[in-house]
């Protein structure tokens, strides 16, 4: 292991992230929230979720534009409809609600969707939908974001990157889930490429002027590109409807940044949807298809393996962080 880099154990990760949090203000149940979130998106390899985001959380928190002390609060509108108001504070703990909200009334109405408003970065979605499926339960999660994608063709920004995320229990097995983003490339990973000092491939964005760049910089800057072009622009638009005009949160081009402390909360939104399976043969027929994917293509894996995987060397290993950012990280708590 390079000089430049440290490994930290999860359970290290996790506990320095909320006493950071903490120190600034955060309440615990806020704080161990957000600190098990962002740790175990670092152990799952998606590290544009994980440690990377807390400095700006903690200057935000500062501001105000993040209420570190908000406690979210559940309205059930309808028996399968709960409305979550996150109150300015952090996602987690909000979508943490959800997910409690969702298990409870779900097996019983068949399916139910629990919307959140008055939220902000929510992380890997598909933290949120594997928990439901480790009930029990088949899950679609929906978040949208400040605007930082171009709509096909490419154009000025318009939409978040919006990620999507489904996931499905299986009887003798982890859940298998599927997680992403809707832009080429998630802004998470483009925001720890210009903390790297290191270019992004090209195709994957264009600058202010609507040029083609491999700069970080430059893309944070002009736009990110659909994956799959028209069909995830399509998507996004999907994501937007369900996140803002029927969960209550911001349009993207209304919501501000994630990643300073100046103006208001983004007041984003999200949307879960929890369903109870009801035919007897759902987890035969779910491992049949699994097993003919595995004939079809012998050397594939299911969606979400490669994170499982790493999840799993992390919580033996450790996770390996650079030393620089874990040092600042450390200076947080002083």
């Amino acid at each position: 292991m390079s000089d430049d880099n440290i490994i930290v154990s999860v359970t290290e990760l996790t506990v320095t992230i909320q006493n950071v949090l903490t120190t600034a203000g955060v309440s615990d149940v806020a704080a161990k929230s957000t600190a098990m979130a962002l740790a175990d998106a670092d152990a799952c390899g998606q590290q544009g979720h994980g440690l990377r985001r807390l400095q700006a959380y903690v200057a935000q928190v500062r501001t105000g534009k993040i209420c570190g002390n908000a406690i979210p609060t559940a309205t059930q509108l309808k028996t399968g409809y709960v409305q979550i108001d996150a109150a300015s504070g952090f996602a987690y703990p909000a979508l943490e609600l959800a997910v409690r909200k969702l298990i409870e009334t779900a097996p019983a109405a068949g399916i139910a969707c629990a919307a959140v408003n008055h939220s902000h970065h929510s992380g890997r979605m598909g933290y949120w939908a594997e928990q439901l499926a480790a009930a029990g339960l088949l899950a679609l999660a929906f978040s949208n974001s400040p605007k930082a994608m171009a709509p096909w063709p490419v154009g000025a920004a318009v939409y978040g990157t919006n990620p999507i995320a489904f996931a499905a229990p299986r009887k003798n097995a982890p859940p298998l889930f599927v997680d992403l983003s809707l832009s080429k490339i998630a802004r998470g990973k483009v925001m720890a490429s210009k903390q790297r000092g290191e270019s992004i491939a090209q195709g994957l964005a264009v600058d202010a002027t609507g040029q083609p760049t491999t700069d970080a910089t430059a893309a944070l800057a002009g736009a990110l590109l659909p994956m799959g072009e028209a069909k995830g622009s399509a998507l996004a638009l999907m994501v937007e409807i369900l996140c803002a005009p029927l969960a209550g949160g911001n349009l993207a081009f209304d919501a501000s940044s994630f990643f300073d402390d100046s103006g208001t909360p983004p007041y984003i939104g999200q949307l879960l949807i929890a369903i109870a399976p009801q035919q007897e043969n759902f987890h035969a027929q779910m491992e049949r298809l699994f097993c003919r994917i595995a004939e079809a293509a012998p050397n594939t894996r299911l969606p979400g393996e490669n994170s499982r995987t790493t999840r799993e060397f992390a919580t033996r290993h450790g996770i390996t962080l650079p030393r620089a950012l874990w040092e600042e990280v450390l200076g947080l708590t002083k």
